[in-house]
C-alpha cells in the first residue's frame, strides 16, 4: 500500500478502513458481537472512533490468517455454544452489504457446514509460467473468487483450525481449513463491490463504492 501503517487504518472517506468494517458489521441486525484479532500492542487502534451497535471483544493475532482467526475463535468459545453460527470477514473489506449478509443467513442458515461468499469468474482465466509466458487457457466454467464473510458454525471451524494448525498444513481462508478435514463448504454469490483493499488505487474505489451504496439506500 506504500503507507507508513497497515491498510486497514488509512483514511477511507475521512474514516480508517476498519471503521469503516466494523460499522457495516455491527449495525446489521442479526450480528449479535464481534471478535477483532489485533497485534500485541497495536498502536492505531486506541485512536479508532467507534460506537458500535453490538458487543466488541479483542483477541490477540497471529502470526498468520488462521492463528488469528483460531485465537478469536477460542475466545468466542469460552463465552459461547459450540453451534453457534460466526462469520469471519475481512478487515480490508470495507463495502460489504447488508443484503449480502442476508442471502449468506438465508442460504446458509440450514446447512450441514456452511459456506463463503464470492463471486463468480467473468475474467478470461490464464495460467502462465515462471517468465509469465502463457501455458494455457483455463476453462472458468465453476470458478469462483473466493471473498467473505465465510460463515460456519463456531465449534466445527475451530476444529478444522486447530487440526490443521496441528498438522503443519497451511491454510489461506476458513473454507479451505473445512475442505482439508473432508467437508464440503457452500458458495454463496454476492455483490462485486465488496472489494478487498489491496492496492493504493483500491481505496479510490472503494469510496466510489460506498458513495453508490448510500445512493441506493438513499433511493430506496
Amino acid at each position: 500500500m506504500q503507507a507508513d501503517k497497515p491498510k486497514q487504518y488509512l483514511l477511507l472517506d475521512n474514516k480508517p478502513v476498519l471503521q469503516h468494517t466494523l460499522q457495516r458489521l455491527a449495525s446489521h441486525p442479526r450480528i449479535e458481537g464481534i471478535v477483532v484479532a489485533l497485534a500485541p500492542n497495536d498502536p492505531w487502534w486506541p485512536e479508532l472512533d467507534l460506537q458500535l451497535d453490538c458487543e466488541l471483544l479483542i483477541a490477540e493475532g497471529g502470526e498468520a490468517r488462521a492463528d488469528s482467526v483460531l485465537n478469536a475463535l477460542t475466545l468466542l468459545k469460552q463465552q459461547s455454544e459450540n453451534d453457534i453460527w460466526v462469520m469471519v470477514h475481512d478487515a480490508a473489506r470495507p463495502c460489504l452489504r447488508h443484503e449480502d449478509i442476508d442471502h449468506m443467513l438465508t442460504t446458509l442458515l440450514t446447512h450441514q457446514v456452511g459456506g463463503i461468499l464470492g463471486v463468480p469468474v467473468t475474467d478470461t482465466v490464464k495460467r502462465v509460467a515462471s517468465d509469465n509466458s502463457i501455458i494455457d487457457t483455463v476453462d472458468r466454467q465453476g470458478l469462483w473468487r473466493a471473498a467473505t464473510p465465510q460463515m460456519f458454525r463456531l465449534g466445527l471451524l475451530h476444529k478444522a483450525l486447530s487440526v490443521a494448525a496441528q498438522q503443519g498444513l497451511s491454510v489461506t481462508d476458513e473454507a479451505s481449513a473445512l475442505e482439508l478435514a473432508g467437508w464440503q463448504p457452500m458458495m454463496v454469490e454476492g455483490h462485486p463491490d465488496n472489494i478487498k483493499i489491496t492496492l493504493p488505487q483500491d481505496l479510490v474505489l472503494a469510496a466510489l463504492y460506498l458513495q453508490q451504496q448510500a445512493g441506493e439506500a438513499t433511493c430506496a
